[in-house]
């Protein structure tokens, strides 16, 4: 069997798709994306498709390889991004070959299923009370929202009480066992970092994520030392030498690796075994669509330390289409009590709908992150 083809399209809302033909009739699909530079990963898998023509789909460790080292140059949200997407269709291909779900292909899974969980509020969180009610009454145990909006490196307490209130209504609303994630988003900056995490202590968090930005790593001490909430991150590391630096700081509870950029199913298996070897939970980043949510289900599915998945039906991303639109088997994407079923089909668990793929090209979408600015003029974190 050898590969044919590498095809990517851009699909709405904000994704890219990659879909990798073969002569023998398989064909995997993988989701290549950095938020806000879909043209950019797309020429880079376009790009990588040259070491791809002619090789064997089954070879995956080793086109992973070839793809990471050969080039010379290595790393980063691009590149790692476009290997992703690629290694994530050569699952799909080598599970559909193979007749099993990748999980089985991966020592088989631990669990049944996925406990997942839905965003609330948006950029500017609003009424996430309702919000947290309404997820909670389609069976949702557990919800992320942002925390603030945007926060200077010193900035005014007011603001920190308004994130206060917003949690403390959901917590009121929705019962002392309903799972609230506090998203910082990288927004906020170590002085009031420790501010927001500490005065967070009283809700029982789930987690917070991203209370500084993973380039400042060394910051996550201080934010540890400041409270008890577990500390999540991750999305904005690519590759197991990121995460190596991570665990070794020794204060990061959850790793957050994104399916999507952080190297594909290969490279995430990689970094979820690495952080059991140092007791660190695995909730993987997927704020995306389709193809990577189903590659994260099969991550989760052969990981002890994988504890609840991120997912992105209903969130505030999805204006003008959402996640089942590329989708034929909708039934895999049920959520019952907060959990959804491990993939049942082979491959990585998806089937694409490619008419609504290719209805795509004809109006292709050029989707940027908003620019914020604080009130003096600077630039904002978004």
């Amino acid at each position: 069997m050898k590969i044919t083809e590498v095809n990517v399209y851009l699909v709405r809302p904000r994704w890219c798709f990659c879909e990798i033909v073969t002569d023998t009739g398989f064909t995997g699909w993988g989701e290549p994306i950095v938020e806000g530079k879909a043209s950019t990963v797309k020429a880079c898998v376009e790009e990588m498709s040259g070491y791809l023509i002619g090789k064997d789909p089954l070879r995956i460790e080793d086109i992973w390889n070839t793809l990471y080292r050969a080039a010379f140059y290595r790393g980063g949200p691009v590149l790692m991004s476009a290997i992703a997407g690629i290694d994530q269709a050569l699952w799909d291909i080598k599970g559909k070959f193979y007749g099993a779900p990748v999980y089985e292909l991966m020592g088989g899974r631990c669990r049944d299923k996925m406990r997942v969980y839905s965003w609330i509020g948006g950029d500017r969180p609003g009424d996430v009370a309702k919000d947290a009610l309404e997820k909670k009454g389609f069976g949702f145990s557990a919800i992320k929202m942002n925390a603030t909006e945007e926060l200077q490196i010193v900035d005014s307490y007011a603001k920190i009480d308004a994130v206060l209130e917003r949690v403390a209504a959901i917590r009121e609303a929705a019962g002392k066992d309903f799972g609230i994630a506090i998203d910082f988003h990288g927004r906020v900056h170590k002085p009031m970092a420790k501010v927001l995490a500490k005065k967070l202590e009283p809700f029982d968090i789930m987690f917070i994520e991203e209370p500084v930005l993973c380039d400042n790593m060394e910051s996550f001490r201080d934010v540890a030392r400041a409270c008890n909430i577990p500390i999540a991150t991750g999305e904005r590391l690519f590759s197991r030498w990121d995460f190596k630096r991570l665990l070794q700081g020794g204060y990061v509870d959850i790793v957050q690796p994104d399916l999507s950029h952080a190297g594909g199913i290969t490279e995430v298996k990689k970094i979820a075994s690495m952080a059991e070897a140092y007791d660190v939970a695995l909730a993987p980043h997927c704020p995306l669509g389709p193809i990577a949510l189903a590659a994260c289900l099969q991550v989760d599915a052969t990981c002890y330390n994988a504890f609840i998945q991120e997912q992105s039906i209903g969130i505030h991303y999805n204006t003008d289409a959402s996640v089942l639109d590329y989708v034929k088997n909708k039934e895999a994407f049920v959520y019952k009590d907060g959990f959804v079923d491990l993939p049942k089909i082979p491959g990585i668990g998806v089937e694409i709908d490619k008419d609504a793929v290719l209805r795509q090209q004809l109006n292709v979408h050029n989707w940027k992150n908003p620019v914020w600015r604080h009130e003096d003029g600077c630039i904002a974190e978004w």
